[in-house]
Protein backbone atom coordinates (compact mmCIF):
# COMPACT_ATOMS: atom_id res chain seq x y z
CA UNK A 1 0.00 0.00 0.00
CA UNK A 2 0.97 3.91 -0.49
CA UNK A 3 0.70 6.13 2.33
CA UNK A 4 0.68 9.87 0.95
CA UNK A 5 -0.25 12.78 2.74
CA UNK A 6 -2.98 14.18 3.15
CA UNK A 7 -2.93 17.66 1.79
CA UNK A 8 -0.43 20.20 3.30
CA UNK A 9 -0.53 18.13 6.56
CA UNK A 10 1.82 15.58 8.31
CA UNK A 11 -0.82 13.40 7.87
CA UNK A 12 -0.49 9.73 6.23
CA UNK A 13 -3.07 8.08 5.28
CA UNK A 14 -3.19 5.09 2.59
CA UNK A 15 -4.05 6.15 -1.22
CA UNK A 16 -7.47 3.91 -0.32
CA UNK A 17 -9.50 4.92 1.87
CA UNK A 18 -12.45 2.78 3.26
CA UNK A 19 -15.69 4.59 3.21
CA UNK A 20 -18.37 2.96 5.09
CA UNK A 21 -21.96 4.25 4.29
CA UNK A 22 -22.82 1.03 3.71
CA UNK A 23 -22.38 -0.39 6.55
CA UNK A 24 -24.27 -0.04 9.79
CA UNK A 25 -28.00 -1.11 9.78
CA UNK A 26 -30.40 -1.94 6.58
CA UNK A 27 -33.33 -0.88 8.65
CA UNK A 28 -31.99 2.32 7.41
CA UNK A 29 -31.28 1.59 3.50
CA UNK A 30 -31.91 -1.92 2.77
CA UNK A 31 -28.93 -2.04 0.40
CA UNK A 32 -26.69 -1.18 3.98
CA UNK A 33 -24.92 -4.18 5.58
CA UNK A 34 -25.19 -5.11 9.31
CA UNK A 35 -22.61 -5.81 11.82
CA UNK A 36 -21.81 -9.13 11.36
CA UNK A 37 -21.62 -8.51 7.37
CA UNK A 38 -19.55 -5.83 7.42
CA UNK A 39 -16.83 -6.76 10.13
CA UNK A 40 -14.62 -8.61 7.41
CA UNK A 41 -14.61 -5.95 4.98
CA UNK A 42 -13.13 -3.48 7.53
CA UNK A 43 -10.45 -6.29 8.39
CA UNK A 44 -9.53 -7.14 5.16
CA UNK A 45 -8.83 -3.78 4.24
CA UNK A 46 -6.55 -3.39 7.75
CA UNK A 47 -5.08 -6.78 6.41
CA UNK A 48 -4.50 -5.01 2.57
CA UNK A 49 -2.53 -1.83 4.24
CA UNK A 50 -5.49 0.45 4.15
CA UNK A 51 -5.21 2.48 6.78
CA UNK A 52 -7.62 5.39 6.37
CA UNK A 53 -11.65 5.11 7.62
CA UNK A 54 -14.08 7.35 6.49
CA UNK A 55 -17.63 7.65 8.35
CA UNK A 56 -20.25 10.12 9.20
CA UNK A 57 -22.84 10.68 12.09
CA UNK A 58 -25.99 10.32 9.59
CA UNK A 59 -24.93 7.09 8.09
CA UNK A 60 -27.09 4.11 9.80
CA UNK A 61 -27.81 6.98 11.99
CA UNK A 62 -25.07 6.12 14.12
CA UNK A 63 -24.95 2.74 13.74
CA UNK A 64 -21.92 3.13 11.22
CA UNK A 65 -19.87 4.92 13.63
CA UNK A 66 -20.39 1.92 16.07
CA UNK A 67 -19.89 -0.59 13.66
CA UNK A 68 -16.97 0.80 12.98
CA UNK A 69 -15.32 1.90 16.11
CA UNK A 70 -16.18 -1.79 17.40
CA UNK A 71 -14.32 -3.34 14.42
CA UNK A 72 -10.96 -1.40 14.38
CA UNK A 73 -10.98 -1.90 18.25
CA UNK A 74 -10.75 -5.28 17.55
CA UNK A 75 -8.69 -5.72 14.82
CA UNK A 76 -6.52 -2.82 15.13
CA UNK A 77 -4.77 -0.50 17.39
CA UNK A 78 -6.26 3.06 17.46
CA UNK A 79 -2.48 5.22 16.52
CA UNK A 80 -2.35 2.92 13.45
CA UNK A 81 -5.50 4.09 11.93
CA UNK A 82 -6.61 7.42 10.22
CA UNK A 83 -10.41 7.45 11.61
CA UNK A 84 -12.69 10.14 9.87
CA UNK A 85 -16.38 11.01 10.73
CA UNK A 86 -18.42 13.77 9.57
CA UNK A 87 -20.96 15.98 10.74
CA UNK A 88 -24.37 18.69 8.94
CA UNK A 89 -27.24 16.12 8.27
CA UNK A 90 -30.14 15.51 10.85
CA UNK A 91 -29.82 13.59 13.69
CA UNK A 92 -33.37 14.03 14.74
CA UNK A 93 -36.49 16.30 14.45
CA UNK A 94 -35.44 18.73 17.08
CA UNK A 95 -34.29 22.43 15.08
CA UNK A 96 -30.72 21.73 16.65
CA UNK A 97 -30.15 18.86 15.62
CA UNK A 98 -29.26 19.77 12.36
CA UNK A 99 -26.68 22.04 10.43
CA UNK A 100 -22.92 23.81 11.17
CA UNK A 101 -24.36 25.60 14.62
CA UNK A 102 -21.91 25.77 17.00
CA UNK A 103 -24.40 23.61 19.29
CA UNK A 104 -24.95 21.03 16.96
CA UNK A 105 -20.92 20.54 16.10
CA UNK A 106 -19.92 20.59 19.63
CA UNK A 107 -23.02 18.06 20.34
CA UNK A 108 -21.88 15.88 16.96
CA UNK A 109 -18.42 15.90 17.66
CA UNK A 110 -19.55 14.39 21.42
CA UNK A 111 -22.04 11.92 20.46
CA UNK A 112 -19.87 10.63 17.31
CA UNK A 113 -16.88 10.12 19.83
CA UNK A 114 -19.21 7.80 22.00
CA UNK A 115 -20.40 5.74 19.28
CA UNK A 116 -16.99 5.15 18.03
CA UNK A 117 -15.51 4.29 21.31
CA UNK A 118 -12.52 6.78 20.91
CA UNK A 119 -11.65 9.82 22.45
CA UNK A 120 -10.60 11.72 18.62
CA UNK A 121 -10.83 11.60 15.76
CA UNK A 122 -7.98 12.40 13.44
CA UNK A 123 -10.36 14.22 10.78
CA UNK A 124 -13.69 15.64 11.18
CA UNK A 125 -15.50 16.82 8.20
CA UNK A 126 -19.02 18.84 7.59
CA UNK A 127 -20.97 16.87 5.24
CA UNK A 128 -22.45 20.08 3.39
CA UNK A 129 -22.22 23.95 3.36
CA UNK A 130 -24.85 25.44 5.82
CA UNK A 131 -26.26 28.64 4.30
CA UNK A 132 -28.01 29.15 7.96
CA UNK A 133 -25.31 29.35 9.65
CA UNK A 134 -22.70 32.22 9.59
CA UNK A 135 -19.37 30.49 8.21
CA UNK A 136 -17.60 32.65 11.37
CA UNK A 137 -19.28 30.75 13.44
CA UNK A 138 -19.05 27.39 11.84
CA UNK A 139 -15.31 27.69 11.53
CA UNK A 140 -14.40 29.11 15.09
CA UNK A 141 -16.92 25.98 16.40
CA UNK A 142 -14.35 23.57 14.65
CA UNK A 143 -11.43 24.79 15.59
CA UNK A 144 -12.70 24.71 19.41
CA UNK A 145 -12.66 21.25 18.37
CA UNK A 146 -9.56 20.66 17.59
CA UNK A 147 -8.17 22.79 20.44
CA UNK A 148 -9.87 20.93 22.77
CA UNK A 149 -8.00 17.27 21.18
CA UNK A 150 -11.16 15.94 20.15
CA UNK A 151 -9.81 16.04 16.59
CA UNK A 152 -6.42 16.05 14.68
CA UNK A 153 -7.50 18.14 11.69
CA UNK A 154 -10.51 19.05 9.64
CA UNK A 155 -12.37 18.93 6.03
CA UNK A 156 -14.58 19.66 4.31
CA UNK A 157 -17.26 17.82 1.84
CA UNK A 158 -19.51 18.54 -1.59
CA UNK A 159 -20.26 22.16 -1.69
CA UNK A 160 -19.48 24.96 -4.23
CA UNK A 161 -15.92 26.07 -4.92
CA UNK A 162 -16.67 30.00 -4.44
CA UNK A 163 -18.22 28.54 -0.63
CA UNK A 164 -15.00 26.18 0.05
CA UNK A 165 -12.98 29.24 -1.30
CA UNK A 166 -14.62 32.28 1.47
CA UNK A 167 -14.24 29.39 4.11
CA UNK A 168 -10.49 28.62 3.14
CA UNK A 169 -10.20 32.69 3.30
CA UNK A 170 -12.14 33.70 6.56
CA UNK A 171 -10.33 30.83 8.69
CA UNK A 172 -7.09 32.53 7.31
CA UNK A 173 -8.12 35.41 8.20
CA UNK A 174 -9.01 34.90 11.84
CA UNK A 175 -5.95 32.48 12.67
CA UNK A 176 -8.40 28.96 12.77
CA UNK A 177 -7.61 25.23 12.03
CA UNK A 178 -7.88 25.47 8.18
CA UNK A 179 -9.46 22.50 6.07
CA UNK A 180 -6.69 20.02 4.82
CA UNK A 181 -8.93 17.87 2.48
CA UNK A 182 -12.36 17.84 0.50
CA UNK A 183 -13.89 15.33 0.02
CA UNK A 184 -16.26 15.64 -3.00
CA UNK A 185 -18.18 13.61 -6.00
CA UNK A 186 -15.53 12.49 -8.54
CA UNK A 187 -14.87 9.65 -10.95
CA UNK A 188 -14.08 9.31 -14.76
CA UNK A 189 -18.39 10.03 -15.14
CA UNK A 190 -18.89 12.87 -13.27
CA UNK A 191 -15.98 14.86 -13.67
CA UNK A 192 -17.69 18.32 -12.75
CA UNK A 193 -15.10 19.32 -10.25
CA UNK A 194 -12.31 19.38 -12.73
CA UNK A 195 -13.67 22.64 -13.65
CA UNK A 196 -13.26 24.78 -10.01
CA UNK A 197 -12.94 22.92 -6.76
CA UNK A 198 -9.85 20.50 -8.11
CA UNK A 199 -7.55 23.23 -9.12
CA UNK A 200 -8.40 25.34 -5.97
CA UNK A 201 -7.88 22.20 -4.23
CA UNK A 202 -4.59 22.08 -6.12
CA UNK A 203 -3.46 25.58 -5.22
CA UNK A 204 -4.89 25.76 -1.70
CA UNK A 205 -2.82 22.58 -0.76
CA UNK A 206 -6.12 20.38 0.19
CA UNK A 207 -6.09 16.84 -0.26
CA UNK A 208 -8.93 15.76 -2.23
CA UNK A 209 -11.07 12.60 -0.98
CA UNK A 210 -13.17 11.52 -3.88
CA UNK A 211 -16.76 9.99 -2.93
CA UNK A 212 -18.32 7.15 -5.54
CA UNK A 213 -14.96 6.97 -7.39
CA UNK A 214 -16.53 3.66 -8.70
CA UNK A 215 -19.33 5.97 -9.46
CA UNK A 216 -21.38 3.37 -7.36
CA UNK A 217 -20.37 0.02 -8.67
CA UNK A 218 -21.32 1.41 -12.42
CA UNK A 219 -17.75 1.22 -13.73
CA UNK A 220 -16.84 -2.04 -11.89
CA UNK A 221 -16.41 -4.43 -14.92
CA UNK A 222 -19.43 -6.83 -13.18
CA UNK A 223 -21.89 -3.81 -12.87
CA UNK A 224 -21.63 -2.59 -16.88
CA UNK A 225 -24.55 -4.21 -18.44
CA UNK A 226 -26.77 -3.15 -14.71
CA UNK A 227 -29.85 -1.99 -15.83
CA UNK A 228 -31.56 1.26 -14.32
CA UNK A 229 -33.99 0.64 -11.25
CA UNK A 230 -33.13 -3.13 -11.01
CA UNK A 231 -31.01 -3.36 -7.73
CA UNK A 232 -32.00 -1.32 -4.50
CA UNK A 233 -29.49 0.96 -4.02
CA UNK A 234 -30.04 2.51 -7.23
CA UNK A 235 -33.64 2.52 -6.72
CA UNK A 236 -32.73 5.23 -4.27
CA UNK A 237 -30.00 6.98 -5.82
CA UNK A 238 -31.65 9.36 -8.76
CA UNK A 239 -27.89 10.02 -10.49
CA UNK A 240 -27.36 6.84 -10.78
CA UNK A 241 -30.32 5.75 -12.53
CA UNK A 242 -30.50 8.94 -15.05
CA UNK A 243 -30.20 8.40 -18.56
CA UNK A 244 -27.63 11.17 -18.64
CA UNK A 245 -25.42 8.63 -16.19
CA UNK A 246 -26.00 5.45 -17.98
CA UNK A 247 -25.57 7.37 -21.73
CA UNK A 248 -21.98 8.72 -20.21
CA UNK A 249 -21.06 4.95 -18.89
CA UNK A 250 -22.25 3.46 -22.46
CA UNK A 251 -19.87 6.19 -23.92
CA UNK A 252 -17.05 5.32 -21.87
Amino acid sequence: MEYVNLGRSGLKVSRICLGTMTYGTPEWRDWVLDETQSRPFIQRALELGINFFDTANMYSLGKSEEVLGRALRDFARRDEVVLATKVYFPMGDKPNQRGLSRKHILASIEASLTRLGTDYVDLYQIHRFDDETPIEETLDALHSVVQSGKARYIGASSMYAWQFARMLYTADQHGWTRFISMQNHYNLIYREEEREMLPLCQSEGVGVIPWSPLARGMLAKAARTRQPGRYPARQTDTLATSNWYYQMLTTL
